[in-house]
């Protein structure tokens, strides 16, 4: 993992490229190791029967037509697996050079079931799995651990999965991030970047989007939306940010809502990017703060001998050991967790923590994973802190 503060000074780019490989000379956002199995061009696929119809051949093709170097289809709802995704249609594209990604939409109600299917996905075939989980997982942090744990015991350390969820992390106080992107889990990051659902523009979305979840220092990987009719010039525009913002890849929701102006704006090569990306910073913590980003903070404050509880509040231990942790380094004295300190925090591993019954974290020895004959865990969650709001509101099904 790339330990550095991550510059946003010049952000001026030259593109020319059908691919998302920048020109040679062009300055982007420094970014964690890619996962080349999630690297390139990309489209969703919810339904196969909406999309070509059900015919892989047409997917093919019309994927070879747009640039388009991957797939990501849905292959698994909670604890039913999608037929959809087999052995013979990933062997199919793959012979027609694209690779196939499946994902798996998670509530977190039968983890280690949720895990094991997950894993049959994988043994499909596929180059990658990602992990769909939105707001039934707010407050899950003990299912998250649970899952996590059993599928990385099945699919091996190696294999490559993703986190598909809110790109607002700040809305989410209680969704568990930091559990399924801390080391070991998760490999990449791909927030649902839906500008048009949100009602904001490119450029915000980027900027918001990035400010918060660069501090989980995973490959992020923007997914964005050819669905409610965005206009080329947006399409353009948040592909061209993508390699701004140091991505190596971008993807879109998705392929039954695509017409074909949209597979062509998908497709066309980029021009020189005309306004600069914004350094986006990073969030600030103050005494009221509470949630998932607070929770990684704290794990980086004990790596930093840090004496504290993870709480995922901004209490008065937690601020305790920001103010020594600035100290330290001639960065203040306050209990406030600014942009200027991010960096030096985010120059350490997290530590591992396991949640308690009374709601807070300790840097003990990970819980173990029980079995059960229905494969259902039971587990106490921390408190479950309501979202702001849900920023998705206006996803179509899938």
């Amino acid at each position: 993992m790339l330990r550095r503060a991550l510059a946003l000074a010049a952000l001026i780019v030259s593109v020319g490229l059908l691919s998302l490989a920048p020109p040679a000379g062009a300055q982007t956002l420094p970014a964690p190791k890619s996962v080349p199995a999630f690297d390139g061009d990309a489209m969703w696929i919810w339904l196969m029967t909406r999309s070509e119809g059900g015919s892989v051949a047409r997917i093919a093709a019309r994927a070879k037509r747009s640039g388009l170097d991957l797939v990501i289809l849905k292959a698994g709802n909670e604890r039913t697996q999608w037929t959809q995704v087999n052995p013979w249609l990933v062997r199919t594209l793959h012979a027609a050079g694209i690779r196939v990604c499946g994902y798996h939409f998670v509530f977190g109600r039968y983890p280690i079931s949720e895990a094991r299917l997950s894993a049959k996905i994988a043994k499909t075939g596929a180059d990658c799995l990602v992990i769909d989980a939105e707001g039934d997982y707010e407050g899950k942090y003990v299912q998250a651990e649970l899952y996590m744990r059993e599928l990385r015991r099945l699919v091996g350390p190696d294999y490559p999965i993703g986190l598909t969820s809110f790109p607002y992390v700040h809305y989410h106080s209680s969704f568990p991030y930091s559990k399924f992107l801390s080391p070991g889990c998760a490999d990449f990051n791909v927030p649902q970047m839906y500008w048009r659902a949100i009602g904001t523009s490119v450029d915000s979305i980027y900027k918001t989007t990035y400010m918060h979840n660069r501090v989980y220092e995973r490959p992020i990987y923007p997914l964005g939306q050819v669905w409610m009719q965005p206009s080329r010039a947006e399409v353009l525009r948040f592909r061209s940010l993508a390699l701004a913002y140091g991505s190596s890849g971008v993807s879109w929701w998705s392929w039954q809502e695509a017409k074909a102006r949209d597979f062509a704006s998908v497709g066309a090569a980029l021009p020189r990017l005309s306004r600069p990306a914004v350094d986006p910073g990073y969030p600030v913590l103050t005494s009221v703060s509470r949630g998932d980003i607070v929770v990684r903070a704290q794990q980086l404050l004990l790596s930093a001998g840090g004496y504290l509880r993870v709480t995922g509040r901004m209490d008065l231990a937690t601020r305790r050991a920001v103010a020594t942790f600035k100290r330290a380094r001639g960065l203040g004295s306050n209990g406030i967790v600014t942009t200027a300190i991010w960096p030096a925090l985010l120059s350490y591993e997290p530590t591992p923590v396991t949640w308690k019954p009374r709601g807070y974290a300790l840097p003990v020895p990970p819980i173990a994973v029980p079995s059960t004959a229905g494969g259902a865990v039971t587990a106490t969650t921390p408190p479950r802190w309501p979202a702001r709001t849900n920023e998705l509101r206006g996803r179509p099904g899938g």
